[in-house]
C-alpha cells in the first residue's frame, strides 16, 4: 500500500469518474486504474462499484476513504513538521473566507503576511460556510475564516474578534431622529438583507422579527452587502452591516449609522480547521498577523451577544 495508490482512491472518490480523476492527478486513466486494482487485490476488497455511473464507493469502500483521507492528510504534514523544526517558514495555505468578510478584512492583513513570509503561498477563495466546512473535511481547504460558534465535530474554532451590528440607513430615513435603534423599530417592508446561504442573514433574522419579512411588497436579496448598501444609498431603506464594513463608508455614509439599544449584538470571526491539521505555525502566524490588523477594542467580546446562526 502507498500514499499515491490512497490518492488515486480519493481522487476517484472525488470525481465519482476514472478518467477525471486520472486527468486531476496527470496521469492516464490506465495508470491510475491499475493501482487502485492494485490496492484492491491487496486488501482483498473492491473499492469501487465500476458497474455504476458515477461510480460509486462500495460500503467498505466508503469505510477505507475515510481512513484514507487522514492517512494522506497526516502524511502531507511531514512536510510541514520537518520545515518548521529546520526553522522555515515556507508552505501553501488554501483559505476559505466567507463574502460578508473577504472585501472587508483581507487587504488589512494579507500585504504584511506575504512581505513577512515571502515563501508562504496564500491561496483565498470566496465561499459560504457550509462549503468552507466540507472542503475542510475533504483536505480541499486548509483554514477557513467565517463566524462561529458553529460547534462541527472534528472541527477547530479559534476566535480573533467580534464585530457589532450597525443599521445603515437611507437619506432622510424617519430613524435617522434617534441616536440608537431599537429591534422593534426595524419594519420589513423597507428592509433590505441578504439572500439564502449566508450566515450574515441568519443572523439579521435572529435580530429582527422573522415575521415581520413575510409582509413586504416588493422582495429583494442580495449576493453581498455592497450590494444592500447601494439598495439603501438609492432608495428609501435601511440593512444591517457589520462593523468592519462600516469603515469602508464616506464620511456622509457614516453619519447614516445607528447602533442598537442595549446590549449591542455582536458576531465571533473564528479561523477554524480540521482536527487532523499539522500546519501549526502557519495557523499562528496567520492568526497573529489578522489579529494585529484589527482594532483593539475589536478583539474583546467583553461588551455584546453573540447573535446566533444556522449554516
Amino acid at each position: 500500500m502507498t500514499i499515491q495508490q490512497l490518492e488515486y482512491v480519493l481522487a476517484v472518490d472525488k470525481h465519482r469518474h476514472f478518467g477525471h480523476a486520472a486527468e486531476a492527478c496527470f496521469v492516464t486513466q490506465p495508470t491510475l486504474s491499475a493501482q487502485i486494482h492494485k490496492l484492491e487485490s491487496e486488501l482483498d476488497v473492491v473499492i469501487f462499484d465500476r458497474s455504476k455511473m458515477p461510480v460509486i464507493p462500495t460500503e467498505i469502500g466508503s469505510q477505507l476513504i475515510e481512513q484514507a483521507k487522514k492517512v494522506v492528510s497526516e502524511s502531507k504534514g511531514i512536510y510541514e513538521l520537518i520545515a518548521q523544526l529546520k526553522g522555515n517558514i515556507s508552505g501553501v495555505i488554501k483559505l476559505g473566507i466567507i463574502p460578508t468578510l473577504a472585501p472587508y478584512l483581507l487587504h488589512l492583513f494579507i500585504r504584511n503576511f506575504l512581505e513577512k513570509y515571502p515563501n508562504v503561498q496564500l491561496q483565498v477563495e470566496e465561499l459560504i460556510t457550509e462549503e468552507i466546512v466540507k472542503r475542510l473535511r475533504n483536505d480541499e481547504l486548509d483554514l477557513g475564516i467565517v463566524v462561529t460558534p458553529l460547534e462541527e465535530q472534528g472541527i477547530i474554532e479559534k476566535p480573533m474578534f467580534y464585530e457589532k451590528f450597525y443599521a445603515y440607513l437611507s437619506k432622510g430615513h424617519q430613524l435617522l431622529a434617534n441616536k440608537e435603534v431599537k429591534v422593534e423599530d426595524l419594519m420589513g417592508d423597507d428592509f433590505w438583507m441578504l439572500q439564502q446561504g449566508h450566515c450574515f442573514r441568519d443572523q439579521v433574522l435572529n435580530i429582527c422579527e422573522q415575521s415581520k419579512f413575510q409582509r413586504m411588497n416588493f422582495h429583494y436579496e442580495s449576493g453581498s452587502l455592497e450590494g444592500l448598501k447601494n439598495m439603501v444609498n438609492r432608495y428609501k431603506g435601511v440593512t444591517l452591516l457589520p462593523e468592519l464594513a462600516t469603515y469602508e463608508l464616506s464620511e456622509e455614509e457614516k453619519t447614516r449609522l445607528r447602533p442598537f439599544a442595549g446590549e449591542d449584538p455582536i458576531r465571533e470571526v473564528s479561523i477554524i480547521l480540521n482536527r487532523s491539521f499539522l500546519k501549526k505555525r502557519l495557523v499562528e502566524l496567520l492568526y497573529n498577523e489578522i489579529t494585529a490588523s484589527i482594532p483593539a477594542n475589536m478583539t474583546s467580546k467583553a461588551h455584546g451577544r453573540i447573535v446566533k446562526f444556522k449554516y
